[in-house]
């Protein structure tokens, strides 16, 4: 069976159509088959007949010239001689002997035989009122069906089908319409808006989707105000107890006030960026030089004294958001970078499939397998196994999730065998044009 419900649905209706209505033509042709038989054996037998009834009035010497005259498309006679050839098998053979051989009475029926040639032919021998014989060589002919008659049945299954296939489409394409604009329904929270109109079930299905995705970009919106609200509220009791950390007379409750303050802070301006990233990505895809910005970016982190490498070249301009990608890999090398020692960006150009595969990859400990999907997750730390002096707020990962979901990118994680973890961001339609 087809996969589709569009053509799953299209075959079940085709293919019930179509039987039934081969099934009211075999029917159709059945009952004139059947009457058109009735009428052609009782118009042969009477024939039949008539013509050996006449062959008995006349005298023996005119009898030869009279053949031709009686001879027609389904039978002819034979003077003298004898039937030759098995008794009939077939029931319709049976049937037509029988109709025949009542239809000549008085006259004696000497023998009746089936033939091979020609097909479906029957030999009646007959003996006339003076003794002699005259043998009846008949045909049972087949009612034939005009051509036009199975055009005209090819022509209606094709109505059918096409009848069919638009009503599925009808039923079907809402859906297809609704699927596609979930999918498009990204973190941005922008899917085109369907429109409310065709049949009372399909309008009524699209005013609910829409209605729900305005109810959700709203709700949305609240959070990233509410979180932004509470975050700037906060910057003026951290600024404060900033300021009375200076009066302590312990440098070392100074310090670990500061610390705490400082994570404080990290963690509302994390929350808020990631908040952010869930409400949309806004900034508009544009054609950048992709190797200039990540030698760009491998070259800050040199000259902050940090390891980071480059492998390969993208070899061509590529559309996405530049700022978006920059966030990206910078949370993924500043990830990679907590946990190994040695770091590397490898760029890997896929012309084939237009994509653009970035790979972060490191020589620290790993992930366990389990919690790969786990560590996307916002604020959620596998402390036990990456653990380095600092788990972070663990929102790196989950700000690159998202900001990659919204780009249309693709993000995942997995070990590699020479042991470390590599961090695959995967650009689809790399090289297309910009949206205008």
């Amino acid at each position: 069976m087809p996969r589709s419900l569009f053509a799953r649905v299209t075959l079940i209706i085709v293919i019930g159509l179509a039987i039934a209505q081969l099934l009211t033509f075999a029917a159709i042709r059945y009952e004139r088959d059947m009457a058109l038989r009735e009428l052609m054996m009782i118009g042969i037998e009477r024939d039949i007949a008539s013509s050996v009834a006449i062959l008995d009035r006349l005298p023996a010497a005119e009898r030869p010239s009279w053949l031709d005259r009686l001879e027609r498309r389904n039978y002819r006679f034979v003077l003298g001689g004898s039937a030759e050839g098995t008794a009939p098998q077939s029931p319709l053979l049976q049937q037509f002997a029988t109709a025949i051989a009542d239809a000549m009475r008085p006259f004696e029926i000497v023998k009746i035989a089936q033939v091979a040639q020609p097909p479906e032919g029957l030999q009646i021998q007959v003996r006339l009122g003076d003794g002699s014989s005259v043998v009846v060589h008949a045909k049972r002919v087949g009612m034939p069906v005009s051509r036009w008659v199975m055009w005209v049945l090819v022509i209606q299954l094709v109505v059918l089908a096409l009848c069919a296939w638009f009503a599925v489409r009808l039923v079907t394409r809402p859906l297809a319409d609704l699927a596609a604009a979930a999918d498009e329904l990204g973190p941005d929270l922008q899917a085109q808006k369907l429109q409310e109109d065709g049949p009372t079930e399909v309008a009524h299905a699209a005013r609910a989707f829409n209605a729900m995705q305005r109810r959700i970009s709203g709700y949305m919106a609240e959070r990233v105000e509410i979180l932004a609200a509470i975050s700037h509220d906060l910057q003026t009791p951290i600024t404060r107890m900033r300021l009375r950390t200076e009066l302590m007379d312990s440098d070392h409750d100074r310090h670990k006030f500061r610390q705490d303050l400082d994570a404080m802070h990290t963690l509302v301006r994390e929350g808020v960026t990631y908040a952010r990233t869930l409400h949309g990505a806004t900034e508009p895809a544009c054609r950048i030089d992709a190797d200039a910005l990540f030698e760009s970016m491998v070259a800050d982190y040199e000259d902050s004294g940090q390891a980071v490498r480059l492998e390969g070249r993208a070899g061509e301009p590529i559309v996405t958001r530049p700022n978006a990608l920059r966030r990206i890999l910078s949370n993924l090398i500043d990830n990679a970078l907590k946990f190994g020692s040695d770091v590397q960006l490898q760029v890997q150009q896929q012309a084939d499939a237009d994509r653009l595969v970035l790979s972060v990859v490191d020589n620290g400990p790993g992930i366990p397998p389990d919690e790969l999907e786990n560590v996307l997750k916002p604020f959620y730390r596998v402390e036990a196994s990456r653990n380095r002096g600092t788990g972070g707020t663990g929102l790196g990962l989950a700000i690159a999730h998202q900001l990659a979901m919204a780009m249309g990118a693709e993000l995942s994680l997995r070990n590699r065998s020479e042991g470390g973890l590599e961090a695959r961001l995967t650009l689809m339609n790399a090289r297309a044009a910009p949206p205008g």
